[in-house]
């Protein structure tokens, strides 16, 4: 959510933040819909301001024996009783309608961020690690298959996007997921969360799933919502509350996600790169304004541990101010090494949100040695995409015989095991 004040007190400047996402001016609507709703609020606080004025009046004059004087008044105040609700609907009205408005608009790009459209134009920040040099590499559904990986089950029990993994190959799954999760808690102090994964209205809302993303969203029966990302989850924990302790806390959980992915029709319709349901490691930070930046910093770079461990070639990439997330204010994307395709594709994204997820779950701060409180800056990222990772280790480990050789840091998850091969 955007902070109103700063609209008001640089339109052009919005509108400047708005140009770079690709956006239309808005700043004179959002600004007529502010006045509407402040209008509306001094309407009710002076009706108010009348009536207690009045009601105090009336009890003065009866004590003066002015009979006429307090009838005359609590008419009056009759009068107000009947009009107050129709201003203060009103007035609810508004503030729904100021509220609706703000929450469509995306986050704005700080200054770092590049101009741009699209992919395109994303900027490589750096790279780590040769990608590997495979004669007549192998895409991962290809090398997967004869290790478990079966998704024509899958497709007769649930349809397209989704699979089973069986026998070696998904204890390799599980064995990532758990390396993940021991990496960011041992090495980089995240607190291990097990989270709800059915979540309400107002915690998608409050990290702006809701409203603009409906369809890319699975919902129940119940009004409840099955989460893309646990960053829902994790960064709801701070919702509606004012901290006092140290910052910044740092969540960590590994679960199921669900995807509809409405906007991917005809992409990467083969494998597990685009799945509706998927295992990740999330990374979840809230902390001040100050620490903000170094905490976007840390975060990518304890994505970055992961692969490097698992000894996988990768880019950092600078995302445009067109193809960042609708919360981001920066983000950087980690794209991995894939022979079978022959490029890096995306396996993390980690976002710097500022206040913009704060606003919308009122999640404050109280400085020390300050006066007041402040909204915490949120940061979320992928520690990674368990199933991307699998399909990086299939693919940059693949070997002639179809075994897959296991890299040295899985290896005591998997019982020791150096390679995986059809049973």
């Amino acid at each position: 959510m955007h902070d109103i004040r700063f609209i008001r007190e640089n339109p052009a400047a919005f509108d400047a933040g708005l140009a770079r996402r690709g956006l239309e001016p808005l700043s004179a609507t959002i600004l007529e819909a502010d006045a509407q709703a402040r209008s509306a609020q001094t309407s009710v606080d002076t009706m108010l301001a009348t009536r207690n004025a009045a009601s105090k009046q009336i009890g003065a004059l009866m004590g003066k024996g002015d009979k006429e004087g307090a009838a005359a008044l609590k008419a009056e105040v009759e009068a107000i009783k009947l009009d107050l609700p129709a201003r203060e609907e009103a007035k609810r009205a508004a503030d729904k309608a100021l509220a609706d408005m703000l929450a469509t608009i995306p986050n704005l790009p700080v200054e770092e961020v590049p101009q741009g459209a699209d992919e395109n134009d994303n900027a490589e920040v750096a790279r780590w690690g040769e990608p590997v040099e495979i004669a007549n590499a192998r895409e991962h559904f290809d090398i997967g298959a004869p290790l478990g990986l079966d998704f024509e089950s899958a497709q007769v029990v649930s349809g397209a996007r989704f699979a089973y993994l069986r026998g070696p190959i998904a204890r390799l799954n599980r064995a990532i997921g758990q390396f993940m999760l021991d990496t960011h808690t041992e090495i980089f102090g995240y607190q291990e969360v097990v989270p709800p994964v059915l979540v309400r209205d107002d915690a998608l809302y409050g990290t702006a799933q809701l409203p603009k993303f409906a369809e890319d969203l699975f919902a129940t029966t119940d009004g409840r919502w099955l989460i893309p990302t646990a960053e829902v989850s994790l960064t709801n924990l701070v919702r509606e509350q004012i901290l006092d302790g140290d910052l910044p806390l740092r969540f960590t959980a590994l679960t199921l996600c669900f995807r509809s992915e409405a906007g991917a029709a005809g992409k990467d319709t083969r494998g597990l790169i685009r799945q509706h349901q998927f295992d990740k490691c999330e990374l979840v930070s809230i902390t001040t304004p100050e620490q903000s930046n170094d905490e976007h910093e840390r975060m990518t770079g304890a994505a970055e541990h992961i692969l490097q461990s698992l000894g996988l070639p990768y880019r950092r990439m600078l995302l445009c101010s067109g193809d960042m997330g609708f919360s981001a204010r920066k983000t950087y994307d980690l794209e991995v090494w894939l022979p079978g395709q022959g490029k890096y594709r995306e396996i993390s994204s980690c976002s710097n949100c500022g206040d913009f997820q704060a606003r919308r779950m009122n999640a404050r701060y109280r400085p020390a040695g300050e006066k007041g409180t402040k909204f915490v800056h949120t940061l979320n990222g992928s520690g990674l995409a368990v199933g991307r990772t699998l399909v990086a280790i299939l693919e940059n480990y693949q070997n002639e015989d179809g075994s897959v050789t296991i890299p040295e840091a899985l290896r005591p998850y998997m019982g020791g095991l150096d390679r995986i091969s059809a049973p």
